[in-house]
């Protein structure tokens, strides 16, 4: 190997060696455009899939060629967990970091972990999704049910949640076992979306014991639920992150979508410079990129993740839903009060509950 080659392998071994990322978390060095071997690297600490993510990537370094990015993907709880130590350390961490876990993200924000970004028009986003310019909503995903759609050729799909505990209870029997939804103990977004329900549906035990009837799964992701559903093996999916669903859909025939028509719950992926962050500018800049109307297109139409800003337009957007569904849209919003189950004692009662109802019959 040439000389110049085999200095270049070894930079780039001890990059990944003094970088290297926590249990849980895979990471990727993305070069910039420009080519240079002196570049600034911006560190992303994410839960969004790599490959889901890699459009947003791949337009930031080319808005910003002189740029590397260094793309950690990891789970939510880890995230949460590696910014925290880090920072308690004295330890640069992550530049900007972004999470589909609402109440992690607002915990880390309320309790002095992220900084303040002062660079963007904060009256232009959504008053709920940004808490102090300090957690940023990315996203606007709604939580929905999917259907396999040979199942209901003689009768349509429930459309509300009435509906869908009416169903239930009716077909139990032929149910049994063909039932998804996320294990609420494992899958923060699934905790995310039952405390919304126990804010917006009086009778939300009910239809949790409807489900525990019909010998619910549960599931600590999404695929794991619209794979059974595609080929049949599952009927129906309850509250079902509506980005990943509408991806599966484009190559899964069979799986369809129902947006609740009594209340549909919408949730964000938030974003965070964090206070330690080694190179606070560089964390910035990529989250006024995802900010923006281009870097939101993008994250519409190549990431498939339903744009939030307000001036965005299109299919896969809060526009469109708005426009569409109104007042049936029920986002949670980023408030302090996101973080009530983070309290062990109050989680507690919830699942205790929660696996209550299940059993019941």
């Amino acid at each position: 190997m040439h000389w110049y080659g085999m200095i270049r392998c070894i930079i780039v071994m001890l990059f990944f060696m003094v970088a290297a990322p926590g249990p849980g978390m895979a990471q990727t060095l993305y070069p910039a455009r420009n080519g240079a071997e002196t570049s600034r690297v911006v560190t992303v600490y994410s839960s969004i899939d790599e490959a889901i993510a890699l459009p947003l990537i791949d337009a930031f370094r080319d808005a910003n060629p002189t740029i590397a990015v260094r793309y950690v993907e990891a789970q939510t709880v880890d995230i949460y967990e590696r910014v925290v130590q880090e920072s308690d350390a004295g330890k640069p961490t992550a530049d900007i970091a972004i999470s589909s876990a609402m109440d992690l993200q607002m915990k880390l924000a309320n309790d002095g972990y992220a900084r303040r970004i002062s660079s963007f028009a904060s009256g232009q986003w959504p008053k709920w999704a940004n808490w102090r310019d300090s957690a940023i909503g990315l996203t606007y995903e709604p939580a929905v049910i999917v259907y396999h759609k040979p199942d209901f050729v003689a009768a349509p799909p429930p459309q509300t949640r009435a509906e869908l505990e009416q169903y239930l209870r009716a077909n139990s029997n032929d149910l049994q076992g063909r039932i998804g939804t996320y294990d609420i103990e494992r899958a923060g977004v699934g905790l995310l979306f039952l405390a919304r329900d126990i804010e917006n549906h009086r009778d939300i035990w009910s239809l949790v014991g409807a489900m525990g009837g019909a010998g619910v799964k549960l599931y600590s992701t999404s695929s794991a639920i619209l794979e059974r559903v595609a080929d049949g093996r599952f009927a129906l999916g309850y509250n079902i992150l509506g980005s990943y669903a509408a991806e599966w859909a484009k190559t899964h025939p069979d799986i369809g979508i129902v947006m609740p028509r009594d209340y549909t719950v919408v949730m964000t992926r938030v974003a965070v410079v964090p206070m330690r962050a080694g190179s606070p500018d560089l964390g910035e800049r990529f989250l006024q990129y995802l900010m923006s109307p281009e870097g939101q297109k993008v994250m519409a139409e190549q990431s498939g993740l339903p744009a939030i800003h307000p001036a965005v337009d299109g299919p896969n957007t809060a526009t469109a839903l708005i426009r569409q569904m109104g007042g049936q849209l029920r986002p949670a919003p980023l408030t302090p009060a996101l973080m009530v189950y983070l309290d062990q004692a109050k989680r507690g009662r919830v699942v205790a509950r929660w696996n209550k109802e299940l059993r019941a019959r």
